[in-house]
Order: structure tokens, then C-alpha cells, then sequence
């Protein structure tokens, strides 16, 4: 017995430290992710810094572009907000309709109680008493008497909370016409800064067409868009470098078997030429209606979700040993740095940023800083079976 009780004491110790240790290792991960965080951090503000000295129309784009993003990601919570509202709004009438009928049900039969009680006299039980003449009999009419009156009284306390639930159910139904109500009106203030945006951005994107009037403007401004994504992956690589991903099925193992992250058609594909053919194509670019949801191809951690100038609003999922994913051209964005993805989850949805005249989205691989063709790699549609 004192073997048995020696072991369960080791065992509870080395659980406990065990544990311990376990919350320790998960307090560094959180540490060395701010790390990471931060580090980001600093290199998109300086990469941010640079496009401005080049060009302060970007950095006024950025800033619109941005602002449109945050608006919709804004008025879709607002939306879900609103449909919530109103679901709940629908289940509190019916509740209040059913705690009207059965409080006309509970009316009704203490009134055909009171009914009785008033015929039969104020002194009902007394009479009951004086006008029976068999003591068994008269002792079950006293039972039953009591059981009515008890339950008259159950009758009456059920009345009153089906009162009490109903004042409760329609104060609740007016606070929900004042959410309503508030919720609209937030809505038409966030609609009003958005169309603000939408019309700054316009009147940028047509700056920045009369900047770019000859080819080779746009050229030199495209060479510069790629060099600074160049940089950021390969910066974002010596970051990443310390935090390696580590997987049972490696990335370069899913080669052909993976599904495009949106439905579209496509536009321009890799390695195609772009302006004067002096520049192609490292990605794809799948046309998409605005908004359409688009999903990580694989699983991953992010390590960008942010605006990148050519870009627009871009994520970028690391996969491990030097595989990262891109997805450009974003509307909103619905993750952050750190955060893990799987196969399918949504990511950001589908728009024009980056000064695109259409809504799209720009989907590229690379492994270090080359990129592959995605073509090699994406074979399955959306909603294919697997």
C-alpha cells in the first residue's frame, strides 16, 4: 500500500511539472511570436517610408484603400449584427404569443374558480361543513376542498410570473428596436466614410494614370512594385528563419493536388508578359466578383496580412522549408501575422485594391524568392471533391 501510494504521488508530481512546463514552452511561443510580430512590424513601416519617398500618391492610395477595407470588414459585422437582431426579435414574438396564450388559458380557469367560489357563498366551506352529516364523507370533501384551494393558489402565482415573463419579453422586444435602430444608423455612417473612400480613391487612381503617361513610367513603377515584394519576402524569410514550420505532410508533397483559393477566370498567368515585355507575370491573376470569399490553399502560418503597393492588400502563408503562398488584390483582409490557417480556411475576400481597375484576385507561390507557376502546384476547382 505504501508502494501504491509513493507511485501515485511520483505520478501526480510529474504530471503537475509536466503541465507547468507545458504553460512555460506556451508563455515563450506567445513571446516569440510578439518577437515575430514586432519584427514585421518594423519592416513593413520601413518598407512604408520607402514607397512615400518614391511616391506620395501610393501612400494616399494606401491610405484610402485601407480605409475601404476596414469600412467593409466593418459593415459585415454590422450585418451580422442586424440579422442577429432580427432573429432574435422574431423568437421573442413568438414567445411572447405563447406566454399570451397560456396566460388567457390560466385566466380562464381561475375565473370559472372564482366563479364557483362567489355562487357558493363567503362562507363556502363552513356550509360544506354544516351540510354533511357522514364524518368519512365530510373528511374527503375537506381534503378536496384544500387540494382546490391549493391549487387556486398555484394558479394565481403561475398568473402572475406569466406576468412578470411577458413585462420581461417586451422590454426585451424594445431593446431590441433600439439595437435595430442603432445598428441602422451606424450603418449609414459607415456607409457615408465609405463611399468618402471610394471617391478619394478614384480621384487617386486618375492622379496616378496622368502620373504614368508613358510606358516606360509605367515600367520603372511596376520594376519597383516588384522589388519591393521581392524584398519583403525575402526579408520576411530571415525572420522566419528562427520559427520554422514543421510538418507531418511537407507543402512540396501536395505538388498537383491542391485547390485554387477562388473561383474566377482567369486573367493573366504566369510568366506571361506584362507592360512592353520587358516584365511577366510571377503569379496569376483570377478575375472574381468583389467580395467572394478566398481561402488558404494549404495549411500555414501567416506572416503578412497587410498593404503592399501593387499589391494592395495582400496575404502572404508561410508552409515551411521556403514555401510561401501570395494572394493579392484583396478587399478586406480576415486574419493577422501568427495566426494558423488549414486547407479551405477563409482568409480575405476578393476586391481591387492596389489600384486595380477590376476586382481580382493575384495568387503566387514561390519557394526562397522564386516563384513557381501555380498552374504546377493548383489543379482542383472550389467545392471539387478531393
Amino acid at each position: 500500500m505504501r508502494r501504491l501510494f509513493l507511485l501515485s504521488l511520483v505520478l501526480v508530481t510529474l504530471s503537475a511539472a509536466a503541465n507547468q512546463e507545458a504553460e512555460q514552452q506556451a508563455v515563450i511561443k506567445e513571446q516569440e511570436l510578439e518577437q515575430v510580430r514586432s519584427r514585421i512590424s518594423e519592416l513593413k513601416a520601413s518598407m512604408d517610408e520607402a514607397a512615400r519617398e518614391r511616391d506620395r500618391l501610393t501612400s494616399d492610395l494606401q491610405k484610402a484603400e485601407v480605409e475601404i477595407g476596414e469600412k467593409r470588414v466593418r459593415l459585415k459585422e454590422l450585418e451580422r449584427e442586424r440579422s442577429y437582431s432580427e432573429r432574435r426579435s422574431a423568437e421573442l414574438g413568438a414567445e411572447i404569443a405563447k406566454q399570451e396564450s397560456v396566460l388567457d388559458e390560466q385566466s380562464g380557469q381561475l375565473a370559472n374558480q372564482l366563479k364557483a367560489a362567489w355562487m357558493s357563498g363567503d362562507q363556502e366551506k363552513l356550509k360544506l361543513l354544516l351540510n354533511q352529516k357522514d364524518p368519512a364523507t365530510l373528511g374527503r370533501l375537506v381534503v378536496y376542498y384544500d387540494y382546490l384551494n391549493e391549487y387556486r393558489s398555484e394558479n394565481i402565482q403561475s398568473i402572475t410570473d406569466a406576468l412578470a415573463r411577458l413585462t420581461a419579453l417586451r422590454s426585451e422586444v424594445v431593446a431590441e428596436a433600439a439595437r435595430l435602430t442603432d445598428i441602422a444608423k451606424r450603418r449609414y455612417d459607415e456607409l457615408t466614410q465609405l463611399n468618402a473612400a471610394q471617391e478619394k480613391r478614384q480621384a487617386l487612381l486618375g492622379s496616378l494614370k496622368q502620373r504614368m503617361a508613358t510606358e516606360s513610367e509605367e515600367i520603372e513603377r511596376l520594376a519597383a512594385e516588384e522589388r519591393d515584394l521581392t524584398r519583403l519576402i525575402d526579408e520576411l524569410s530571415t525572420i522566419l528563419s528562427d520559427y520554422p514550420i514543421r510538418s507531418e505532410e511537407p507543402f512540396r508533397e501536395f505538388k498537383g493536388r491542391l485547390t485554387w483559393p477562388v473561383a474566377g477566370q482567369l486573367q493573366h498567368d504566369f510568366g506571361q508578359p506584362r507592360v512592353g515585355g520587358e516584365l511577366r507575370w510571377n503569379g496569376v491573376v483570377l478575375l472574381a466578383p468583389r467580395g467572394r470569399e478566398v481561402r488558404a490553399v494549404y495549411h500555414g502560418r501567416v506572416v503578412f496580412a497587410d498593404w503592399l503597393a501593387g499589391m494592395g492588400l495582400l496575404v502572404i502563408v508561410d508552409h515551411g522549408d521556403g514555401y510561401m503562398t501570395l494572394y493579392g488584390y484583396n478587399e478586406t483582409v480576415l486574419t493577422d501575422e501568427g495566426d494558423w490557417v488549414a486547407p479551405g480556411d477563409v482568409i480575405a475576400t476578393v476586391g481591387n485594391s492596389g489600384g486595380q481597375a477590376e476586382s481580382a484576385l493575384y495568387f503566387e507561390i514561390r519557394r526562397g524568392q522564386d516563384p513557381v507557376n501555380p498552374g504546377d502546384w493548383v489543379t482542383r476547382q472550389p467545392g471539387a471533391a478531393r
